[in-house]
């Protein structure tokens, strides 16, 4: 299985009125999807952006090919390259963020990514509900190792009474 990691943060806006990019850079860096390195580029939240803008369009246009985005097209958007873009589509689709997809334009067979929902919101409720699974998890993990611990102990008593 593949080694997963989730690093929420409690990261907040700086104003009382944020606007649009600095939503979507606090909900980057919340997510854990903002760049770990220091002198890293910043603007990965415009792709977040661009991927609900060409869910809205693609949804309002009736055509589904709309809504996706290449690899090389996200590295263009956040200023990074197309490599570099593989690294972080990997913590995406980690929590249900995007879906890759394929779609045939002019006889070509494109593969992209497109958001996970119709909208942001439902985007991020499929993440939240892989995070909360993930949580779920461990509880029964905390459960199974105190009653381990509570097991042992009995374990040892009994051996020490023989």
């Amino acid at each position: 299985m593949a080694r997963r990691a989730y690093y929420l943060t409690n990261h907040e806006p700086s104003s009382m009125d944020p606007d649009s990019r600095e939503l979507a850079t606090v909900i980057i860096n919340r997510m854990g999807l903002s760049p770990r390195k220091s002198g890293s580029t910043a603007t990965k939240y415009k792709v977040l952006i661009e991927l609900y803008e060409r869910m809205k369009l693609s949804n309002k246009e009736k055509k589904p090919e709309l809504a996706v985005l290449t690899v090389e097209e996200m590295g263009n958007i956040a200023g990074i390259t197309r490599q570099t873009m593989y690294d972080y589509i990997k913590r995406w689709i980690d929590l249900d963020l995007i879906a890759k997809t394929t779609y045939i334009y002019e006889g070509k067979v494109i593969i992209g990514y497109k958001l996970n929902g119709v909208t942001l919101e439902n985007a991020f409720e499929k993440a939240a509900v892989k995070v909360r699974n993930h949580m779920d998890q461990t509880l029964r993990y905390v459960k199974e190792l105190q009653n381990s611990i509570k097991k042992e102990k009995i374990s040892e008593t009994m051996k020490q009474k023989d």
